[in-house]
């Protein structure tokens, strides 16, 4: 009889952990989804120059990713493009290149969609 106690006392044992293991993996499962958020940024051209790459980079880093426009350009004069990214920290870095080599760059929320609207008056970095 005492064997049979034991038996069952070891089998709520091993539930208990069992339960406690399988709890842990979704919690973190949960957590580590919940940190990447997903944004909507909508570029419109309202320069009179083509663009023909966009990049993306953390806010506090120069490492860009790969082009997100290509094989595709943004008309001058009122082109749209709509990039849809995931992200995992707080704001992203979205970067233009124009038809002249030129850079513009914004910043924006992640989680949130947002308008970036390039004009003729936006400030270039143009290597100088």
């Amino acid at each position: 009889m005492k064997r049979e106690i034991k038996s069952r006392g070891w089998n709520i044992y091993g539930l208990v952990i069992l339960l406690i293991v399988v709890g842990t993996i979704g919690i973190s499962s949960t957590m580590s989804s919940a940190s990447v958020a997903t944004t909507s940024v909508t570029i419109t051209n309202n320069s009179s120059r083509e663009i023909r790459h966009i990049y993306l980079s953390p806010t506090d880093q120069e490492n860009w990713g790969a082009d997100q426009l290509e094989p595709s350009t943004i008309s001058a004069s009122g082109g749209t493009f709509t990039l849809n990214v995931s992200c995992s920290t707080a704001d992203i870095k979205v970067i233009a290149e124009d038809v002249d080599g030129c850079f513009l760059s914004q910043v924006v929320s992640c989680g949130q969609s947002s308008t970036w609207t390039i004009t003729n008056e936006s400030g270039r970095n143009c290597g100088s």
